[in-house]
């Protein structure tokens, strides 16, 4: 060990020991030996010693070992005069104590017994014979051995007992994310659709096996009408469950104890055991409700509201077979959680239906008839925005103006609701009185319609494009067209070619054109038997798609169906969607006439003249 920095002749450093010896013998020990100089300043100890004393060898040495360790069987720190260690050393004579203790790192008093024997071998000792340290061995005792057992056994009882603790915590929180993952399914496919029938068989999907074993959804249809809608037992099976279906007698009066009766009047959620069902039913309804009870085997039942107590649109039975299993207050918690979101996904789907129904009606109503314009075919499609999205202010147009010109418009008001479709009504009236009589380009009229929008309308922004068909009968013809942010026509010809006319783009309805600006209007003529399709973006656009994507499949079904009717074009074209649409779509399409062959201009004097060789079928207006 090293020796201590010379002083005092009392504070000599002690000779170095060999290390060798010390690694064979004293750190192998399992005794603990510590080495302290003349001055009780510990010098060296061994891994034993640091074990006892529960504290590293770097940390002690150069301390005071009856300081930092040395205490009396009450926890006391000794007096130094008192001290037997001490007066050993400085008699240069062994010692041993048995009934001492020794305060650990850890602040934890250990019963020891000790001995000490002073370094005066001839390594040790100088020439005067003054003694230069002591070796105290250090032994814990059988008390604190006891001790430690007892402590061990107590952290080994409070280590059970938090882990018994914890793994109830953790069952818990387990069952807690169970019924909060449930939860949250729910209400994302409840989110998904707004068709009650749908949306109530996700529901029973979702419910049986993993929270009960039955599911039962009565809903109220009338003021004293209740309609048993669905009923979902183990596995989903469906056999027998429909004779349980269909119109229950009417609801008794609120005083009746049926948990059914009482929750249909506004009742809290009603939990029943055995006990409870053995109760005979005091009304019709309960009659019918308890008899399926019975036949499902039911031990534990949980009926809860659909809505709130205010608006309960009907109730929710769920039921468990096995006793040794019942519905607990958590189970009670999700079930009405799981009501009150499913009456509120009923009542929106019975008031959207209602809307609906109206703005469909308002909206194809308002929709004009196509006109006839020569040998020109006209065809055009409206279809709603599928079931969960609301009807919105799409709409198209083509009439014949006053200078005998063709105009078609297709558009859509920003916005999904009776408001959008009442406004896309205000733009298809101003737009026709404003294009009827005027010449001038399409995008001067644009401009001007844009200029009264805010005055004379509720529209706030809107999308449309303007065009006129310029030409005689028998061609040739041009079209001549402005876009108000709307997404560009697509042209076919009768060479295999699609394209998009992107041309004539200006900003969107609404956006307050400055000073002197105009929107630009464009030209492009049309070949004889080309098709040209204006369209809004809900046949381009599905979620989850880019833009471009949504072009590029528009314009490959469009060629693949380009030798189609026009009818039958327009027919699958919005057939070919992608599921997943959530916005309505307008379409409207025009066709022109092939041009005439030297047949055709001699038909008088050939009343039956051969088809041109490949031109296929003849098309006409």
């Amino acid at each position: 060990m090293d020796g201590l920095k010379p002083g005092a002749e009392h504070e000599r450093p002690l000779p170095a020991a060999k290390p060798q010896l010390w690694q064979q013998v004293v750190e192998q020990l399992g005794t603990a030996v510590a080495v302290i100089d003349s001055a009780g300043r510990i010098a060296a100890v061994n891994p034993a010693a640091e074990q006892l004393l529960g504290r590293a060898a770097a940390t002690m040495c150069g301390q005071d070992l009856h300081d930092l360790c040395h205490r009396d069987p009450g926890g006391a720190r000794i007096p130094r005069e008192r001290c037997p260690l001490l007066r050993a050393l400085a008699e240069g004579r062994s010692a041993r104590g048995d009934d001492d203790r020794c305060l650990r790192g850890d602040g934890r008093l250990v019963p020891v017994s000790w001995s000490t024997s002073p370094l005066t071998d001839d390594d040790v000792c100088d020439v005067s014979g003054v003694v230069q340290g002591m070796v105290v061995l250090i032994h814990e005792t059988a008390a604190g051995h006891g001790a430690r057992q007892e402590q061990a056994e107590r952290v080994e009882q409070r280590e059970r007992a938090e882990q018994a603790e914890q793994a109830a915590r953790t069952s818990a929180l387990e069952s807690l994310a169970e019924r909060l993952t449930l939860v949250a399914e729910i209400t994302d496919v409840l989110g998904q659709t707004l068709e009650v029938d749908e949306a109530l068989a996700r529901l029973s999907r979702l419910l049986v096996p993993r929270l009960a074993d039955w599911a039962v959804v009565d809903l109220l249809v009338g003021p004293r009408q209740v309609h048993r809608v669905a009923v979902t037992g183990p596995e989903g099976r469906d056999a027998g469950q429909e004779d349980w279906q269909g119109q229950l007698p009417p609801p008794a009066e609120e005083s009746a104890r049926s948990p059914l009766v009482q929750v249909l009047h506004g009742a809290g959620p009603v939990v029943q055991d055995r006990a409870d069902l053995e109760v005979p039913p005091d009304s019709p309804p309960a009659a019918v409700h308890s008899a399926f009870l019975k036949a499902a085997g039911a031990a534990s039942v949980i009926t809860v509201p659909l809505g709130t107590r205010r608006q309960v649109t009907g109730a929710l039975t769920l039921v468990r077979t096995d006793p040794a299993r019942p519905f607990g207050t958590g189970d009670v918690d999700v079930a009405s959680d799981i009501g009150r979101r499913v009456g509120l996904v009923i009542d929106n789907a019975r008031r959207f239906g209602r809307q609906r129904a109206v703005a469909e009606a308002m909206q194809r109503n308002l929709l004009p008839p196509l006109p006839e314009h020569g040998r020109i075919q006209l065809a055009a499609r409206y279809q709603p925005a599928p079931a969960g999205s609301q009807v919105g202010g799409d709409w198209y147009d083509a009439f014949t103006l006053r200078d005998g010109t063709l105009a078609l418009v297709i558009g859509d008001v920003v916005g999904h609701d009776l408001t959008a479709a009442a406004g896309m009504a205000q733009l298809h009236g101003i737009l026709r009185s404003l294009a009827w009589d005027r010449t001038e380009p399409t995008g001067a009229i644009v401009d001007r319609l844009d200029t009264a929008m805010h005055a004379i309308t509720s529209v706030s922004m809107a999308t449309l494009v303007l065009a006129r068909v310029e030409g005689p009968d028998t061609g040739p013809w041009t079209l001549r067209w402005t876009s108000a942010g709307h997404p560009p026509p697509l042209l076919l010809t009768p060479d295999g070619n699609a394209q998009y006319l992107e041309a004539g783009q200006g900003l969107i309805l609404g956006t307050h054109l400055d000073a002197g600006g105009h929107r630009p209007s464009a030209a492009h003529v049309l070949p004889p038997g080309s098709t040209l399709l204006l369209y809004t973006d809900g046949l381009i656009e599905v979620p989850g798609s880019d833009l471009d994507s949504g072009l590029g499949r528009l314009r490959r079904h469009a060629l693949a169906l380009a030798h189609e009717p026009l009818e039958t074009l327009c027919d699958q074209l919005s057939a070919r969607m992608p599921p997943g649409s959530t916005d309505d779509i307008a379409l409207l399409a025009l066709r022109l006439p092939e041009a005439e062959t030297t047949a055709t201009r001699t038909v008088l004097t050939s009343p039956e003249p051969a088809p041109e060789p490949g031109t296929g079928r003849a098309t006409g207006g």
